[in-house]
């Protein structure tokens, strides 16, 4: 502590660095605090509050690029290759307004996650599955990490592999047989029965951890699920990581709070 406060000098305030997140109240506009960057899929089901699409989610600035033609059924049943280049440009356009952290409405995008952190100079959150490697790392030995994603068949081992997993967890859990939550999230209905799609996540959750009695944590992969993940919790007893977890996790590493004056 008296090595940090002599540090400060006789103006009591900590020097100013130079790397990408230096200054980052100043350089907002007005000083108002940066926001967070989030990359949009082009979808047309309701963005209810908790969805990372929904403006009420969150309690920071939040400004979006919506990458258009990047439909749920090309970014996670077909992994289109070409979609790529728009994602890359979506974040190089959140950079250039200021943003201090990217972050994306889909968990899918874990398979671009090298090429989106590469293309841009300020940290990439691109996905959920990020936190597999937190979730594991906390939990008492013999007890493994579940994932509940959107779809299991088109989840890979590239997916994993983006965010740096060689070895996914091998309790994976996929709601595109679930008839509400499929139909609204992958096949693009524009209306939602909210309790039907609260209930298919909970059954979900608990025959993973019937069928995997060690599972220890879940990971959601999607970014639609965070609104059911209290009810999961609930019916599971277990900790829950999503993408709203990822995103305010992110928000304080980029945006630390200060505990006094001289703190900053």
């Amino acid at each position: 502590m008296d090595t940090e406060m002599k540090s400060l000098g006789t103006s009591g305030k900590m020097p100013v660095g130079h790397g990408p997140l230096a200054g980052n109240e100043a350089e907002s506009a007005g000083g108002a605090p940066p926001p967070l960057g989030l990359i949009m899929l082009d979808t047309v089901f309701p963005r209810i509050p908790g969805d990372v699409g929904n403006p009420d989610t969150f309690s920071f600035p939040v400004i979006r690029e919506v990458v258009e033609g990047a439909s749920p059924e090309r970014v996670v049943n077909e992994a289109d290759p070409t979609l790529l280049q728009p994602f890359v440009e979506a974040a190089q356009r959140l950079e250039a307004r200021n943003a201090h952290a990217i972050a994306t409405s889909c968990g899918f995008l874990a398979i671009f996650h090298g090429e989106l952190a590469g293309a841009v100079k300020i940290p990439v959150f691109s996905s959920s599955l990020l936190q597999v490697h937190t979730a594991r790392s906390v939990m008492p030995p013999g007890k493994k990490v579940g994932v509940i994603t959107a779809s299991r068949r088109a989840l890979t081992r590239r997916h994993f592999a983006g965010v740096g997993i060689s070895e996914p967890p091998a309790a994976v859990a996929g709601m595109e047989d679930a008839e509400e939550f499929s139909s609204v999230f992958l096949g693009g209905k524009r209306t939602i029965d909210i309790e039907k799609c609260r209930k298919e996540m909970v059954e979900t959750a608990l025959k993973l951890v019937t069928d995997y009695p060690d599972v220890g944590s879940l990971v959601l992969e999607c970014t639609n699920m965070p609104p059911y993940a209290r009810a999961v919790q609930k019916a599971v007893g277990l900790p829950v990581f999503d993408v709203v977890t990822l995103i305010n996790h992110a928000r304080s590493v980029v945006v630390q709070r200060g505990y006094a004056d001289y703190t900053g």
